[in-house]
């Protein structure tokens, strides 16, 4: 077992990059997105709701890996975000991550799109 990637040093292995284009928040996930990681991806989602941003779109594209705590941080993202009359946008999944939401059935209540352009024009 590598101990090196335990506790804090696996926040280096999610980078989160944000920008509003239109009336859309563009959250970009890179990486894994797991219990160690999740609050990098809740935090700027949670910012972006509390600037009255509710049409959160994430470019999911370069997200290699998605636990089930990182699958909780989307899903009250998407509760909020609908509760303020938005929604939670999912770009480009990779296959593996795409098959965890098939899995739980959670790709049911998100808008799932092929790819960010898709989204952004949605």
């Amino acid at each position: 077992m590598d101990r090196g990637t335990v506790g804090s040093a696996n926040r280096g292995r999610l980078q989160v990059e944000v920008r509003t284009e239109g009336l859309s928040e563009i959250v970009k996930p890179a990486g894994e997105l797991d219990h160690h990681t999740a609050e990098l991806l809740s935090a700027p989602l949670e910012h972006a709701l509390e600037r009255g941003c509710a049409r959160l779109v994430i470019d999911c594209s370069q997200l290699e890996f998605c636990d089930s705590t990182g699958l909780n941080v989307l899903l009250s993202a998407r509760l909020k975000a609908e509760a303020a009359g938005g929604g939670v946008h999912l770009a480009g999944m990779l296959p593996v991550v795409a098959r965890v939401f098939e899995i739980t059935g959670a790709e049911a209540v998100f808008t799932v799109h092929d790819s960010l352009e898709a989204a952004l024009s949605g």
